[in-house]
């Protein structure tokens, strides 16, 4: 059905309240949201209750409710447990507002990418040349960052140009754990497992005292020691002693904040409780390489 801007300025203020308040939303709070009087905003309810789009609450804690034929009239898909997916202008979360839908329209050009972003909340902060960042989405963990170019307030959609987009495999992360490990002895002199790294072309490895992994050793350890002259030093007096350890069907993205949160460069992988592979940030990028 056609609507008028107003209508649509109300029903899009009104699912945004409700979503956010999760009661019925008085005339007033979508008045003083779109910046209209409140007799404006009552006069067009009764045209949107009579279309089927709005229905009243009776009561002191009552106002109005959209019904799902208003989600159908704004091309909203309804849902009874919907995931957030945030907003960011300019750094700044947006409170109360989440992504509905992400479209690409312009991936066939060289030189640039723009989108659209359907937004459910309160857009009217956003001005060309703001910083956006969307996500991360729920099944992918997409992150896309850019900035805005134009607003289509009738609609609820932000027009911009993408400047990145990061997505992480869903895949747990045994699926990239490498099992078949170079270990270094905890007894090994630093210039054997110099030579062990390089010929395996591995930035670090984990350390073995009989069978149990102990701890892990990398070229940074190495080169903090020949500065210091323990050329001699054994691969148990400079290696990382505080292993961060990660389930093997933990999600790759909650790897990725293990590695930013503790700033190493591997984790241990647990199978079943007991430590049985590492993973690199290296075997990470791996993955976001495309071929």
């Amino acid at each position: 059905m056609e609507l008028t801007p107003i209508q649509k300025d109300i029903l899009i203020a009104l699912i945004n309240l409700q979503r956010e308040k999760n009661r019925a939303i008085k005339g007033e709070e979508i008045a003083e949201l779109i910046v209209r009087n409140p007799g404006t905003v009552r006069n067009q309810m009764q045209s949107l209750k009579v279309l089927g789009l709005v229905e009243g609450v009776p009561g002191p804690k009552g106002g109005y409710k959209a019904t799902g034929e208003a989600y159908e009239a704004l091309s909203i898909t309804a849902m009874e447990h919907e995931a957030k997916v945030p907003i960011y202008r300019n750094e700044n979360l947006v409170e109360g507002a989440t992504v509905a839908e992400i479209s690409f329209t312009t991936v066939r050009h060289p030189d640039m990418c723009h989108g659209m972003l359907k937004v459910l909340g309160n857009i009217k902060d956003f001005l060309q040349g703001d910083i956006v960042q969307v996500g991360p989405t729920p099944v992918n963990k997409l992150i896309v960052r850019g900035e805005i170019v134009g607003r289509d307030d009738t609609h609820n959609l932000l027009v911009f140009s993408i400047n990145e987009m990061i997505s992480l495999p869903k895949k747990p992360v045994k699926n990239y754990a490498r099992k078949n490990m170079i270990s270094i002895s905890v007894n090994d002199r630093i210039q054997e497992t110099a030579a062990i790294l390089v010929e395996n072309n591995i930035h670090g490895a984990p350390v073995l005292d009989k069978d149990d992994i102990i701890g892990v050793v990398t070229f940074s350890d190495i080169g903090e020691a020949v500065a210091k002259g323990r050329t001699d030093a054994t691969v148990k007096e400079i290696m990382t002693c505080d292993l961060i350890t990660i389930d093997s069907e933990t999600s790759l993205y909650d790897a990725v904040k293990l590695f930013d949160r503790h700033d190493v460069g591997f984790l241990l992988v647990l199978f079943d409780g007991s430590p049985k592979g590492i993973l690199s940030k290296r075997d990470v990028f791996h993955e976001l390489i495309v071929y």
